[in-house]
């Protein structure tokens, strides 16, 4: 029997999931069965499973954006290069949390050699928005600062990586002092707690120089505080909003600083892309992850049976991703 956690209407995760049993299926012709290794939770899977997601399954829905599986059955006339034991990715329209789905091979990414079966299922969502705020949004020069709150968020850790790689420095805003020191090993130039104080103490820490790009997951006060810290012309870019409060800005750094507001969101872009630039996008953070050895911090690991128990970890103070497994 196979498994997969389902919910049959919107809500809080907690409330509406439920585990539910099924026959694993059989490939047929020209389709590939794929057994889960590890599915990620993010944030975008509660917005999904609440309701409040730009883009909703249809319900009864199974849960899950994110993760790889191993090829374990070969339908008949699929092409000789997908085979038994092969590491690949959950296509983007097939529910993650579940232990066995039916792939068209032609919407199989196949993971690199060297990489890691974990981190590669984090490598879908999170990497390549980090990758894309740095390298799209602005033109950035080596020696250029970007600050971001939300620093030890999976979005956060790679901008940190990405960006020491790239020859720039990052300024990181954190909630928890205990994080700072991580995120220093990690290779951020600065760890600050999220407060009202940190925007006077930038001047003297990056010697004048003021950030061309922050980077908001968050919302609220904190979007004001990182206005307040950029260069003239600077661009904030919104890609999540953690906290659920409105994004506020201090109109007069608008007006006298000529600071630029907009968002972002993947999904949305992919949807608008070639399988080639989304795959290329891909190829580029597991050069990263092989390269420069950038990775993505794991916490723990849950069967999907206990994804209760993962859920409410996610939930809760953390410095990693969350994985479930079958």
């Amino acid at each position: 029997m196979a498994k997969r956690i389902i919910h049959k209407s919107y809500g809080k995760a907690l409330e509406v999931l439920e585990l539910e049993q099924y026959e694993a299926p059989e490939p047929k012709q020209g389709e590939i069965l794929i057994k889960l290794a590890y599915a990620n939770i993010n944030p975008s899977d509660m917005g999904m499973i609440g309701g409040s997601y730009k883009h909703l399954r249809d319900l009864p829905a199974t849960a899950g954006r994110e993760g790889v599986g191993i090829i374990e059955t070969v339908g008949s006339d699929v092409p000789s290069k997908f085979k038994p034991g092969q590491l690949v990715k959950i296509p983007s329209d097939t529910p993650a949390w579940q232990s066995h789905f039916i792939c068209d091979p032609e919407s199989l990414y196949t993971i690199p050699e060297g990489i890691e079966a974990e981190q590669a299922a984090t490598a879908f969502i999170n990497p390549p928005t980090a990758l894309l705020l740095l390298k799209d949004i602005v033109t950035l020069n080596q020696g250029d600062w970007v600050i971001q709150n939300a620093g030890n968020s999976a979005v956060g850790t790679w901008v940190i990586q990405i960006a020491k790689a790239l020859g720039l420095h990052t300024i990181s805003l954190v909630r928890r002092e205990e994080l700072i020191e991580p995120l220093k090993q990690m290779g951020a130039d600065i760890v600050l707690l999220d407060d009202d104080e940190y925007p006077k103490q930038l001047k003297e820490l990056t010697k004048g120089q003021k950030p061309k790009l922050a980077l908001n997951s968050i919302g609220g006060q904190s979007v004001s505080r990182l206005i307040k810290s950029m260069a003239n012309g600077g661009t904030c870019v919104t890609f999540g909003g953690m906290v659920g409060d409105p994004v506020r800005f201090p109109t007069r750094y608008l007006i006298f600083n000529d600071i630029h507001l907009c968002g972002f969101h993947l999904d949305t872009l992919l949807r608008t892309k070639p399988q080639e630039y989304i795959e290329s996008l891909y190829n580029e953070v597991f050069d990263f992850i092989k390269s420069d050895h950038i990775h993505t911090p794991i916490e723990k690991v849950y069967a999907l049976e206990d994804f209760s128990v993962a859920i409410e970890h996610f939930s809760g103070p953390r410095f990693g991703k969350i994985l479930l497994r079958p």
